[in-house]
């Protein structure tokens, strides 16, 4: 039973929690629910089970060291995270990275939105009651990550991107790989769509469920697909782009609505339009050619120049005991990862390790929204409106 202001109970309402051990709260949320029946009076998040700490844990590490932090924070969009990072320190630094390495770095990006995407589309239809879609998208997953092992070496948070470029080169045979995904890719979508376009649970579910609109949005710093599904073309990689993706064509979609069944729709076609950044990345990344920054006192030499040349085993040693300085400042710098706006504000003090660190993480606003968006619905609507979010608990936590 709920508690009035004057103190009284209220026998009317009743508290229950949802979560944070409930599988469809998507990791450790827990939702505080006031119920009328089975309606809505309130959802208030509550957050913090995982108590991480990665931005105080940050300021003790090498400014190199930290970059593993980033791939935990939205540990399904890995590489984005470490791509706002590494370009926010080489920001302070004033480091030129090689356009192949950007390129390259464009390519993960968008792998990893499209991952990211499939793990969402999956998880989500099946907290609507549909399971086999989460079977096929995981299986589509699953070779985005060999792809991921073919170049870092590892299939999940695989500090890949590196300050200054990247820590390895792509392997070869790798294009005809990534070429082989890109061809069947379509097909795959198909067999989704087959699932789920014009299925009366999909929609009965979605269509004018979880409304928000965009004033709203624009009130709680909501970005990303959320705000794009209230009509808002607000896309990093557009307004501000980096990374050379200037020189990419792909269209930013859109929905008016603002209900959940828009921010489905803005998603799914999401992936699609990354599909076609991968294809022209494809093309823009040579075979061969620079894939770090040339200094020595910011990049780790090649492995043959450190057994016959002294300056380079002295670079080698000091960047792995000691890291590299970084001039006084303070720089922000966001990307566009797949729940929006992901950000780093670094401050120097001129040293090796940061003085301070702080992640903009999208999902720590975007879930803001929950409660506007479950009041006065249903609470199997609570479940719907979690999932259109799309939030990640380690970038929430952090």
């Amino acid at each position: 039973m709920a508690t009035t202001e004057s103190g009284m109970i209220d026998k009317e309402t009743m508290i229950i929690n949802l979560g944070p051990q409930h599988p469809s709260t998507h990791g450790v949320l827990r939702v505080r629910l006031e119920l009328d029946g089975e309606r809505v009076v309130n959802a208030e998040p509550v957050i913090g089970y995982l108590h991480t700490g990665f931005e105080k844990t940050a300021e003790s590490l090498t400014y190199q060291q930290c970059n593993t932090i980033t791939d935990r924070l939205d540990y399904l969009a890995p590489m984005t995270n470490n791509l706002a990072y590494v370009l926010a320190v080489e920001k302070l630094m004033n480091l030129e990275v090689p356009k192949r390495a950007q390129y390259i770095r464009v390519l993960f990006s968008e792998l990893t939105r499209v991952a990211s995407h499939l793990v969402w589309l999956g998880t989500h239809v099946m907290d609507l009651g549909a399971m086999s879609l989460f079977f096929y998208t995981m299986r589509e997953r699953e070779v985005i990550l060999d792809l991921i092992e073919a170049a870092a070496g590892v299939r999940m948070n695989p500090s890949y991107f590196r300050v200054g470029g990247l820590a390895y080169d792509i392997p070869d045979g790798f294009h005809e790989k990534v070429h082989a995904f890109v061809k069947d890719f379509p097909r795959w979508m198909q067999s989704y769509r087959n699932l789920f376009e014009g299925n009366p649970l999909i929609n009965e579910r979605l269509q004018g469920i979880s409304y928000v609109t965009q004033e709203q949005c624009l009130g709680l710093s909501v970005t990303g697909p959320n705000l794009r599904a209230t009509g808002l073309a607000l896309d990093l990689r557009k307004v501000e782009p980096y990374s050379a993706y200037e020189e990419f064509a792909f269209d930013v979609p859109l929905r008016t609505e603002g209900d959940a069944y828009a921010r489905f729709w803005v998603r799914v076609d999401e992936i699609y339009e990354s599909m076609k950044i991968i294809e022209q990345a494809l093309d823009k990344i040579t075979p061969h050619g620079a894939y770090t920054t040339s200094d020595r006192k910011v990049a780790l030499p090649p492995r043959e120049e450190i057994y016959g040349n002294m300056e380079a085993l002295i670079h080698q040693f000091k960047l792995v005991t000691a890291g590299f300085p970084v001039p006084q400042g303070e720089v922000y710098q966001a990307v566009e990862g797949p729940r929006g706006e992901m950000g780093f504000y670094l401050v120097s003090d001129g040293g090796p390790k940061p003085y301070r660190w702080r992640a903009r993480t999208p999902s720590f606003y975007n879930l803001q929204t929950l409660p506007i968006m479950s009041r006065d619905g249903l609470v199997a609507d609570v479940i719907t409106a979690i999932g259109s979010i799309d939030i990640m608990l380690g970038d929430v936590d952090k």
